[in-house]
């Protein structure tokens, strides 16, 4: 599954890198980019744990 990471929303957490380390990474600003698809049930995650609703399914 593919995500979109909302750059004006991201507070850099961590959780989706976290939940999902080969979709998601740390960009240049200290905020959580997704760089590649990953597990469905591990970017689910991601996008259910983020604490600001940052990341969407793309």
């Amino acid at each position: 599954m593919k995500a979109v990471v909302d750059q004006d929303s991201c507070i850099g957490c961590g959780v989706c890198v976290e939940a999902c380390p080969e979709a998601f990474r740390f960009n240049a600003d200290g905020k959580s980019e997704a760089y590649a698809d990953g597990d469905d049930g591990k970017v689910s995650d991601a996008i259910s744990e983020c604490p600001v609703g940052a990341i969407s399914e793309a």
